[in-house]
């Protein structure tokens, strides 16, 4: 019978501590400001901990029944689905077009690429201050422009029924040019003779070329963008925090802003946590079903 080494069985069982301490401080990191803290907010969910209170008692789900019975977070919630089902769709196929109208130009693409994707590159906390300038209902320039035309102008960001369309409106512009970006990438990354294979098997306008080659390898893209947006537009929070604080009538307050109030206004932290954690399961559910949804309709190449 053959005999094993032991040199070799101690170089076979010998553990290579390298690739931890590679890992050691990201781990570390991640467990400070990411685990740490999800871990700290879903242990308050369950208490009636109060901002700046030296004690909390456990109160089990009174915070998750509590939520489940109050009308404003239900209010909140759709205001925030609304703003999301216009935001999501109408940024990524004006994202696309836009790649698409740049993509098929001869010159000044990096001009277009440069004004488009101004909106990402600003702070979105200053952007809201301008717009709050534009849409003034007194010296608004929006309003201003309306009347040279002989046209009513509106306060737009008090008026109920118009306010979140309007943050709506706000959020497509600073996502589409984001969303520009990545469809870019994708176009770039399309080999040119599959348009000219196309072309020979009858696909002679650009609209056959689109659904035939283009639109199907940009699967993986468009899975990609629709998965940010859809994370953004349910984070929206500046632009409310800004222009409306949730007004008018609670009309524009969104998830986030909801937390904001119950947590920083309220200083109800217990109550804070558990509208965080819903919302976070929310999210997570949500990628999760876009994910495996749109993952059967991607063609990788």
């Amino acid at each position: 019978m053959k005999t094993l080494d032991p040199i070799a069985v101690k170089q076979i069982t010998k553990v290579n501590w390298a690739p931890f301490y590679l890992l050691g401080p990201a781990a570390l990191l991640m467990a400070m400001f990411l685990l740490g803290p999800l871990l700290a907010v879903l242990g308050l969910s369950f208490t009636d901990y109060q901002l700046g209170a030296k004690s909390l008692n456990w109160i089990g789900f009174e915070n998750f029944i509590e939520l489940y019975h109050d009308k404003n977070f239900w209010r909140s919630l759709r205001n925030t689905a609304l703003y999301s089902v216009v935001v999501v769709p109408t940024s990524v196929l004006l994202g696309l077009g836009v790649a698409l109208l740049i993509e098929a130009q001869k010159s000044f693409k990096d001009f277009y690429r440069t004004i488009f994707f101004l909106p990402v590159m600003a702070t979105l906390i200053a952007m809201a201050i301008s717009w709050q300038f534009i849409l003034h209902p007194s010296f608004g320039f929006l309003n201003l422009l309306l009347k040279e035309f002989g046209l009513q102008g509106h306060n737009w960001l008090r008026t109920e029924g118009l306010a979140l369309w309007v943050l709506a409106a706000i959020g497509i512009w600073n996502q589409f040019g984001f969303n520009m970006v990545l469809f870019l990438a994708g176009l770039v990354s399309i080999p040119r003779h599959l348009y000219d294979a196309a072309a020979m098997d009858g696909a002679s306008t650009a609209l056959e070329r689109f659904r035939l080659v283009t639109w199907p390898l940009l699967g993986p893209v468009t899975l990609f963008v629709v998965v940010i947006t859809a994370i953004r537009s349910f984070q929206v929070f500046d632009t409310v925090a800004i222009l409306t604080k949730g007004g008018p009538s609670k009309s524009t307050e969104v998830l986030l802003y909801t937390m904001y109030a119950e947590g920083f206004e309220f200083f109800k932290s217990g109550y804070a946590s558990a509208v965080t954690i819903v919302f976070l399961v929310i999210v997570l559910a949500l990628t999760l079903i876009k994910t495996r949804y749109l993952e059967k309709r991607v063609h990788y190449v």
